[in-house]
């Protein structure tokens, strides 16, 4: 790989390292990362118009290279790959500054392709897809077995959630630059990779970077809910937003994205005993949630958060 790097972008390589997928090199005390370009094709031009937004803005991101052939995308045994300068990638990222960022980029035209806020309908395409792998291929898959029941009947009971909302209420909300994962913690190697880019509401960040830090460790339970307050008490929503954001907590991603890597054999399934040993505090968090956002609007009723 690093006489391609050289080959494509005249890059002398002292030393590179790979991790999960990614090569990683330093050059003029700077940090590369040589990355599969995960995303449809039809999405790159969308892509490079947001980081160009957001660095004409002085908003910092990830830069993205062109190759000996004034291209983005270089082609290694017919997968793309993008080359990335990174600064400070080990800095993180938390709630305040994922809502300063959502102050700085908000989506006007629609018909980005990087546009998303349709979850119930993902949701359920997903959630189909996965009941069907369960039959054909989960059959040598113990932990899976024992717990999916309980993960698909939350994410029926989002999806419900979010068709009531729909129904009830004008979809009136604020489109943000998005991510498709959010990690704790909030890496800027992973918050500023345009890879991971999308529009939606603004309040999905914000539920994913919760989930994910309830699940990072035991001390961080009761931060979550402390974070969900802060961010109660600053930001003013509508109710479509306030019912969405509970929708966003109550479908259990933190479980489907680890079932996913299991499925395809790039992690073992005993990473799900973690998740599955909490959901008992963790529906003590979405409680405690429910209580408190309806100190702001009429949340859509569910039966078991309030008894």
């Amino acid at each position: 790989m690093k006489d391609t790097i050289s080959f494509y972008y005249n890059i002398e390589i002292d030393s590179l390292e790979e991790k999960d997928g990614k090569y990683h090199f330093k050059y003029q005390n700077r940090d590369f990362f040589f990355v599969f370009f995960n995303r449809n094709l039809d999405e790159l031009e969308d892509l490079l118009a947001c980081v160009s937004d957001m660095q004409k803005k002085g908003i910092d991101v990830h830069g993205i290279l062109i190759n000996k052939d004034n291209s983005i995308l270089t082609k290694i045994n017919e997968y793309n790959y993008i080359l990335m300068s990174v600064s400070n990638y080990s800095e993180t990222y938390d709630i305040f500054d994922i809502i300063d960022m959502n102050n700085k980029l908000t989506l006007n035209n629609y018909n980005s392709k990087l546009y998303r806020n349709n979850w119930d309908n993902l949701w359920m395409q997903k959630v189909d897809y996965f009941e069907y792998q369960i039959r054909e291929l989960g059959l040598d898959k113990e932990v899976i077995k024992s717990s999916f029941s309980y993960y698909i009947g939350l994410a029926e009971n989002a999806i419900s959630c979010v068709h009531n909302i729909k129904l009830k209420y004008v979809q009136q909300g604020t489109i943000t630059l998005s991510h498709r994962r959010i990690f704790y913690p909030n890496y800027k190697l992973n918050y500023l990779n345009p890879l991971s880019f999308i529009f939606d509401l603004e309040i999905r960040d914000v539920a994913e970077y919760l989930k994910a830090m309830f699940f990072s460790n035991d001390e961080n339970s009761y931060e979550s809910l402390e974070e969900l307050k802060s961010f109660l008490k600053i930001k003013k929503l509508t109710i479509y937003e306030y019912n969405m954001l509970l929708a966003r907590l109550l479908y259990p991603s933190y479980y489907f994205d680890i079932y996913e890597e299991v499925m395809n054999k790039e992690r073992n399934e005993e990473d799900l005993v973690n998740i599955i040993s909490k959901n008992k505090s963790f529906e003590e968090f979405l409680k405690k949630a429910y209580l408190e956002i309806t100190k702001y609007a009429k949340l859509e009723k569910i039966d078991w958060l309030i008894n």
